[in-house]
């Protein structure tokens, strides 16, 4: 019986495609600026689950993607590798906005180098990733990816004017999750359909896989907020409530308050006037109102509506991984 966790059966799948794709990210991230790859190194070197480029390099082998020339780096690896540097530099600008002391475990890079040095190195990334997708020459990939950067733009500026509002609606908080999280999933899945001269239906359909991966795994963010250990999330747990984010589980909490927890919530969330008890009196009224099983609960539909996506793909064991790893992200600890 096989225990390994679907993601690492997705990398041991294309373990042969990873390896070119982590060569390419090293390569690609040096500069002759000694800083600017010291600060690339410092986050992507550190890892993560480089699940982005991952969906990239499997939608186009979904669809039947082979590389036609040899001695050169693979279509589906190069834009793979401009997938995970755009990830990087948004990861980089959040930091720096979000005040943020950890990612993945370590210091983020904002607290190693400063505010001003993890912006630019963001840019560096951001005009690399650019460049890639220059060099790779499709129009079609160009629009896909800049569409998916300018809606991610919005998202964080539109969670900007919901922070501290407890009005916001359900709605509202799936718009601001697409844009942040979401759009560059879809974008990772259909560039892998583009990659491999797929057609529209195969396109459309990896772009709603990837859509709505994205947001069960925004979702299972929010709820490990308030659910995980610091050591297995790899940064500070209560970071959304200290910031006062709104979230699915803070939504589910509110909406089923009494009037004294409503004045609790508007409290801390709205007018940020939090004592060191807050967060354990809110994680209380969060696991009251089973706001977290409502979260993923959410987010399972989204992930199931992932797997029905992709339901005309033949069958066989990347097509498995497919449906494997969207209900995975929903029961994942970190």
């Amino acid at each position: 019986m096989d225990t390994k966790e679907p993601l690492q059966k997705l990398l041991d799948y294309l373990a042969s495609d990873m390896e070119l794709c982590n060569r390419l990210i090293m390569d690609r991230m040096q500069s002759s600026v000694d800083l600017v790859s010291q600060l690339a190194a410092h986050l992507i070197v550190a890892g993560g689950k480089r699940l982005r480029p991952l969906l990239t390099l499997a939608s186009a082998r979904l669809c039947g993607y082979e590389q036609l020339s040899q001695g050169s780096m693979p279509r589906h690896v190069r834009l793979a590798t401009s997938i995970e540097f755009l990830h990087t530099s948004t990861l980089l600008h959040d930091d720096v906005v979000d005040e943020s002391k950890l990612r993945r475990g370590a210091d983020s890079a904002n607290v190693v180098f400063g505010n001003a040095a993890s912006v630019l190195g963001g840019d560096f990334l951001f005009a690399r990733a650019f460049q890639i997708m220059t060099e790779d020459g499709s129009l079609d990939v160009m629009r896909v990816i800049s569409q998916a950067c300018a809606t991610i733009a919005e998202g964080e500026l539109l969670q900007m004017t919901t922070q501290n509002d407890l009005s916001t609606s359900i709605a509202r908080y799936y718009e601001v999750i697409y844009g942040k999280t979401a759009a560059l999933f879809a974008a990772s899945c259909r560039v892998g359909a583009i990659v491999a001269d797929s057609t529209v239906k195969d396109e459309e359909a990896l772009e709603n896989y990837g859509l709505n991966l994205g947001m069960a795994f925004q979702l299972v963010d929010d709820a490990l907020d308030y659910s995980a250990k610091q050591e297995e999330l790899g940064k500070t747990v209560g970071d959304d409530f200290r910031e006062g984010k709104i979230t699915y589980p803070i939504l589910i909490a509110y909406q089923k308050a009494d009037a004294e927890e409503k004045k609790f919530w508007e409290r801390v969330i709205e007018s940020c006037d939090q004592t060191d008890q807050d967060l354990e009196h809110a994680l209380s009224l969060i696991n009251k109102h089973q706001a977290l099983e409502e979260t993923l609960k959410e987010a399972m539909s989204f992930a199931n509506k992932a797997c029905d996506a992709i339901r005309h793909f033949p069958e066989g064991e990347l097509h498995s991984l497919f449906e494997e790893i969207a209900r995975y992200t929903v029961t994942r600890h970190f």
